[in-house]
């Protein structure tokens, strides 16, 4: 089986999802600590041709706190999506997918988030277009089901990856420089990294912008087509 782990983010950019289908387990790594000015609670849509960052207010934002106790501010989420919704809208409604791909993110955000924390409203958002995509992927939340915090970096993946049976773990390229393939080697596991390849669609008659929100894809592209764009990746 292979397997990836990765932090919860919204409407991640196609690497993220490059990496789901290339798995056949993908786990949410819920229970590590909220990572401030990163991509948990935020991304890029496009906006007039140029990116424009869009980030769900939180409650008491902290890098102690874990992604899964770091709760969505309910005084201020209700106006965000209303602007979010009618900033999507006036941006893309001229894209030949919209409704659809308004339709799958106007019922990630209309669901009650009121005592829910940031990885809720994430994991939706990943599970969601996982779906629409019609991928096989299996998911599980770390918090849910290993009983493991008393380990730390590698040894708490191998552990995991030990637990699901799991013979290949497939890591974002960024991990070269955190894990050695002849170490989880020597414990039976097969490690590659993934690295996006350049991908380009049309972005109505704009300059092309890349590495936007998921968001932007599916907006312009169907699920076959986005699906094409996933497989342009190579595994080292």
């Amino acid at each position: 089986m292979k397997l990836a782990i990765m932090q919860p983010y919204l409407f991640p950019y196609i690497g993220y999802f490059q990496l789901i289908k290339a798995v056949d387990r993908f786990v949410v790594y819920d229970d590590v600590n909220f990572i401030k000015q990163g991509w948990i609670n935020r991304n890029n849509i496009l906006v007039q041709g140029k990116p424009l960052l869009f980030t769900v207010p939180l409650k008491n934002q902290s890098s102690f706190q874990k992604i899964n106790e770091s709760l969505i501010n309910e005084k201020f989420y209700e106006t965000w999506k209303l602007k979010f919704l009618r900033t999507l809208e006036q941006s893309y409604k001229n894209a030949p997918y919209f409704k659809s791909v308004y339709a799958l993110i106007e019922e990630v955000l209309n669901e009650n988030y009121d005592d829910k924390s940031v990885s809720d409203l994430a994991v939706k958002s990943i599970i969601a277009v996982s779906d629409y995509l019609e991928f096989k992927t299996e998911f599980v939340l770390t918090s849910s089901f290993y009983n493991n915090h008393d380990l730390n970096g590698k040894e708490r993946v191998i552990d995991i990856c030990n637990k699901e049976k799991a013979v290949q773990y497939i890591n974002p390229v960024g991990g070269q420089e955190l894990y050695d393939k002849d170490y989880f080697k020597e414990r039976n596991l097969e490690l590659h990294f993934i690295k996006s390849l350049p991908v380009q669609y049309t972005q109505f008659k704009n300059d092309f912008v890349p590495w936007l929100s998921i968001i932007d894809v599916l907006m312009f592209n169907s699920v076959e087509e986005t699906n094409a764009l996933l497989m342009k990746y190579e595994l080292i």
